[in-house]
């Protein structure tokens, strides 16, 4: 294995293949080692746009309001969590829990709310707990992903971006109340007309809501183009068989929790989803957590994960330097619904005399048109 040392200013990252690029800060007391983290900001930013994800060992962090220190040396605007999709603990000062989804579960890449016109530059994670078994936190070269995805795929995806269907529910997922902070349906209305989310309430109560997204974006300070997106995360055919057999069995799958496809609304296929997600694998880095160790992720050049775990477990998480996707040269633009269908193409085999059959009306999630 080969190891090698990338000096950016006056930092000297340990590079290893599998593993983020590292660095260990030098033995100081907590408000001294903020103090060190303010002077090597600018160094620290250089590592992100070369490598992406940086792990800094040896801080001093031992508490919730440690973290927010630290985060508050290397964040200069917080951002907020916003459409909110997974359980999470706050802990004040805006800082959360990573998640709080059991132990034994994992969590795909993703980059944090790929679905929202707005989300979080960067990520901050800090270890309080770290687990006697598993639980990192992988981190994915979404460059490189976007490189690995067969071309005429990714063509496709940026000439009709992914759309995403969420039905909110209180028992499979988080309520609507939970996701949007408020038991007022007025204020999620305004939320999605403000944000090109078609929405739609449920006999039931619950709420379905459906957006199209950009699948490829730019990142605004390196100018690289990124695959940025919930759709491999979100899609059924990423659910394990069994989950996905039941789940498609007692819901249908118009009424799964997430469910997502080409911008257009067709679907993806199952073999296309399986290219993609061996392209997020072959880009994935981890390292194993240690207590104080904190990891810093520009959220728009890498993905995170979770992987599943034993024993206690305690990774903190904030968000800061938030960005607008309108900034980010996005391949195709945001709409509410999905975006029109490409037109069939004429069947040189019918006959003109002869009658055609009569076309089924289909799902609401075909029917849907671009909603205000």
């Amino acid at each position: 294995m080969e190891t090698t040392t990338a000096a950016t200013d006056s930092i000297d990252w340990v590079v290893e293949p599998g593993r983020p690029a590292r660095t260990t800060v030098p033995e100081l007391d907590l408000a001294d080692a903020c103090a060190w983290l303010r002077e090597h900001r600018q160094a620290l930013r250089a590592g992100l746009d070369e490598h992406g994800a940086v792990f800094l060992r040896g801080l001093p962090v031992r508490s919730t309001e440690d973290f927010g220190l630290v985060r508050d040396a290397l964040i200069v605007e917080r951002a907020g969590y916003r459409e909110k999709a997974t359980p999470r603990s706050h802990f004040g000062n805006d800082v959360y829990s990573s998640t709080d989804l059991p132990p034994q579960q994992s969590i795909r890449p993703h980059n944090e709310n790929s679905y929202a016109l707005e989300f979080p530059g960067l990520l901050l994670f800090g270890c309080l707990i770290a687990p006697h078994q598993g639980g990192a936190t992988p981190v994915t070269d979404v460059r490189k992903v976007l490189r690995d995805v067969p071309a005429p795929l990714a063509d496709r995806f940026r000439a009709q971006g992914w759309g995403l269907v969420r039905n909110y529910g209180e028992h499979i997922s988080l309520g609507w109340r939970t996701a949007f902070n408020t038991e007022d349906r007025a204020e999620v209305e305004r939320y999605c007309r403000e944000n090109l989310i078609a929405h739609e309430w449920l006999d039931n109560g619950n709420l379905r809501t459906v957006q199209r997204r950009p699948a490829t974006i730019r990142h605004p300070r390196t100018g690289d183009e990124v695959w940025f997106n919930h759709m491999v995360f979100w899609n059924e055919w990423s659910l394990d068989e069994d989950t996905r057999e039941v789940l498609v069995g007692d819901l249908g799958v118009e009424n799964l929790p997430f469910r997502t496809a080409f911008g257009n609304g067709d679907p993806v296929a199952r073999e296309d989803v399986e290219m993609i997600d061996r392209a997020y694998r072959e880009a994935t880095l981890r390292e194993t957590w240690q207590p104080g160790d904190v990891m810093i992720v520009d959220n728009l050049l890498m993905a995170h994960a979770r992987d599943s775990f034993r024993g206690d477990r305690k990774i903190l998480v904030a968000m800061g330097d938030p960005v607008e996707l309108a900034d980010c040269a996005p391949s195709t633009p945001p709409l509410a619904g999905f975006g029109p269908k490409a037109p069939a193409a004429p069947d040189a085999t019918a006959s003109a005399s002869t009658p055609s059959e009569p076309k089924a009306k289909g799902s609401w999630i075909s029917r849907l048109k671009r909603r205000p």
